[in-house]
């Protein structure tokens, strides 16, 4: 008799996500045609949420579409059982309805190897961590194996050590499955998590604390690692469940970011320049007054800038920020503004002086 394949059966479709495969499909191509995806950066790490997709569907496909590589590692929490380190499985592949996902298991074999572990597969039983990032890889990515790890009441060097060890290879990549905070009011939780996103931002990994996201640990692991590289998170998204809900009292909070080699300055001038400049011009021509529903989320890092105008080649105005203090979407706004009106040296720009203007930033 030949071998029989172990396979990890869904415990959560048609409950986090449709059970039926054409009703999945039509969802995940429902985000993929919402999904404002102007950035074709590639990354080796990126943060996504792992809840229902009613909820967190959109920022965790977002996210995902900007992953590389075609071995994932992926480290996600350990909701249903006590992991005192972290749990690896000897599963040869993880079901969906969209059909079954190959586990590495060589590199499996030698985490447990390294860090002498035993397999625990109950602890991924019924777990949703992992699973629900699986159905938007198989629908980014045509051929690709997995890295399943649940993250315990570990230390989190041991995450941040199997990262370091493995980065370097090109066909290696990284999701940290977390979401952010739990059950408070959607005024509380937008405090709480723009507090989290600001420290990920800074790489200010000491100084966050373990009751910030359900998958802390892991955050923390690769925000020092990040430190340690001159790597940079990019913000994708920010949500929470009333989002989709309408419920306010008590709510989840949702993030996904990028980790980047380059600064998030250089990423908004390659990706946003142009968008930069029509947010500055529509800033002065409506006073002020701008929506800012459907901006990138990486605007809304805190941020700081110069707002420079000039009208044949000659200054017309010029208002900036020297340190961040507000999110970067703020600022231009309050900056270009400030720049045609209120600049001392000036009289407020003409509404005939609009469309002459050379906008710098």
């Amino acid at each position: 008799m030949g071998y029989k394949l172990k396979i990890k059966k869904e415990s959560v479709s048609g409950l986090f996500y449709p059970k039926n495969k054409t009703e999945l499909e039509n969802l995940i191509a429902k985000y993929k045609q919402n999904t404002q995806v102007k950035s074709d950066y590639k990354s080796k790490l990126v943060i996504a949420p792992h809840a229902g997709y009613v909820y967190s569907g959109y920022s965790a496909y977002l996210s995902l579409t900007h992953l590389c590589g075609k071995n994932i590692f992926i480290f996600a929490p350990a909701h249903k059982m006590f992991v005192e380190s972290i749990a690896l499985c000897d599963y040869d592949a993880f079901s969906t309805p969209l059909g079954t996902v190959k586990v590495n298991k060589e590199t499996v074999n030698e985490i447990i190897e390294k860090y002498k572990l035993k397999y625990n597969n109950q602890a991924f039983e019924n777990e949703h961590a992992i699973e629900v990032q699986l159905p938007f890889l198989q629908t980014l990515k045509k051929d690709f194996t997995i890295v399943p790890i649940l993250v315990g009441a570990c230390n989190y060097s041991i995450i941040k050590d199997i990262i370091a060890y493995y980065y370097n290879n090109k066909d290696n990549s990284f999701v940290i499955s977390s979401d952010l905070s739990h059950f408070l009011s959607d005024k509380q939780a937008k405090e709480k998590d723009n507090i989290t996103a600001n420290l990920i931002e800074k790489n200010l990994y000491k100084e966050l604390k373990r009751d910030v996201a359900c998958n802390a640990i892991s955050i923390c692991a690769a925000m020092d690692f990040a430190n340690e590289q001159n790597l940079n998170f990019i913000r994708l998204d920010m949500r929470n469940s009333s989002d989709a809900s309408g419920e306010t009292q008590r709510v989840v909070g949702y993030g996904s970011w990028l980790l980047s080699d380059i600064t998030k300055n250089q990423y908004i001038k390659k990706y946003y320049a142009n968008l930069i400049k029509d947010i500055c011009y529509s800033s002065i021509k409506y006073k002020g007054e701008c929506d800012l529903s459907n901006y990138p989320a990486v605007l809304k890092q805190i941020g700081a800038c110069f707002v420079t105008l000039e009208i044949n080649n000659q200054l017309r105005g010029c208002i900036g920020t020297i340190k961040g203090y507000r999110s970067l979407i703020d600022d231009l706004i309050s900056n270009a503004y400030m720049s045609a009106y209120k600049d001392p040296r000036f009289s407020p720009v003409t509404q005939d002086e609009l469309e002459l203007l050379d906008i710098k930033v």
